[in-house]
């Protein structure tokens, strides 16, 4: 026979004294990995380390012209490098950025010597040109659901081909006339392609116009509601919309963002060279997509800065002038843009996982 034990009363004992548990989603992280979270750490790192290595590889970078010349390179590309930006942290890119840009100063060049017109008649109606192609690419993309690769890659055969016949048409060349003596280019010329002097060195305009749209692109990412819009779409778009983003208004903005960019690009190329050669812009899309991820955009959206293209985009102009005044074979260029984009690409997938690790 067995007995039945009393049950007696638990007694709770206070916890001891320790460190207190956490379930891993309130843990703070120290600062180094905080700041190895942000997506331009790696690529300002990259930046001071390609900056020391010209220094003393090509001596004639110390020289305060050559820096602004640099600058002036890197503003070209990273003008453009940040709406690509913007729409590759939304989810989608652009193959057509490039020949865009062609477009936009085709437009405004042609539109002003064929008719006789001031020069900024044809500035605004390319910037309506630019806007209507971005706003199309926008539109088939959320229309047909089709991969943003597929419907830019499209436009960018159709733009390729409509600036080298139509040019033909017009001009009987390949290239526009000279606009250089007509009303309202000097006064455009000063907005677009100015230059002024500090300390006794050249400084191009466009440098002053690259730093305020990045500063301008910063302050919409992390400060305005259609920022953290942008950042939705490109993580999940089905998730955003289920909280109320508006996608399809977010995706088709972001994409005539870039058609803003190239119509700028392409008034500051028209009013330096007074001309356009039209079959030029295959290529530059590439570059501006690598600024951005060299820069810390991800592919898959969702994730970067404004400030990492802005990085990016200085990397290729110091590697692109730096290898000239080392005295180096320039066809060199191309094999350090590979280099870095690859390099790049590694060390954000580090850094992210660093970041994240618990």
């Amino acid at each position: 026979m067995s007995m039945a034990r009393q049950a007696e009363p638990a007694v709770t004992l206070p916890p001891a004294p320790g460190p207190k548990q956490s379930d891993g989603r309130t843990v703070r992280r120290p600062p180094a990995l905080r700041l190895l979270a942000r997506p331009e750490v790696g690529v300002f790192l990259g930046a001071v380390a390609v900056v020391v290595f010209f220094l003393f590889a090509a001596p004639p970078v110390r020289d305060g012209s050559s820096m602004a010349n640099i600058l002036y390179q890197s503003s070209v590309i990273g003008i453009m490098a940040l709406p690509v930006a913007l729409l590759m942290i939304g989810g989608e890119f652009d193959l057509s950025a490039g020949v865009a840009v062609v477009t936009s100063a085709l437009t405004a060049s042609m539109l002003s010597y064929q008719l006789t017109l001031n020069v900024w008649m044809g500035v605004i109606v390319a910037l309506v040109v630019s806007l209507g192609i971005g706003a199309f690419n926008g539109w088939m993309l959320v229309r047909t659901g089709l991969p943003s690769f597929l419907v830019t890659l499209g436009t960018f055969l159709i733009l390729q081909g409509v600036n080298l016949a139509v040019t033909k048409l017009v001009t009987g060349n390949v290239a526009t006339d000279s606009i250089s003596d007509m009303d309202g280019f000097d006064q455009a010329k000063a907005l677009f392609a100015s230059g002024f002097d500090v300390a006794g060195v050249q400084v191009k305009i466009t440098v002053v116009w690259w730093l305020v749209f990045a500063a301008l692109a910063t302050w919409v990412l992390l400060r305005t509601k259609y920022g953290n819009w942008i950042f939705a779409v490109g993580g999940n778009k089905d998730s955003a919309r289920a909280v109320g983003v508006p996608v399809t208004f977010t995706k088709i903005s972001l994409f005539m963002l870039v058609g803003f960019g190239a119509w700028f690009v392409g008034m500051h190329n028209l009013f330096s060279f007074n001309t356009v050669q039209s079959g030029e812009g295959v290529g530059q899309e590439l570059i501006y997509i690598a600024a951005a991820v060299i820069g810390g955009c991800l592919l898959t959206g969702g994730y970067g800065s404004a400030i990492g293209p802005v990085f990016g985009a200085f990397m290729f102009g110091m590697v692109q002038q730096g290898i000239v005044y080392a005295g180096w074979n320039p066809d060199w260029f191309k094999a350090f843009l590979g280099v870095m984009l690859l390099g790049a690409v590694l060390i954000n997938l580090w850094v992210q996982r660093t970041a994240t690790r618990r």
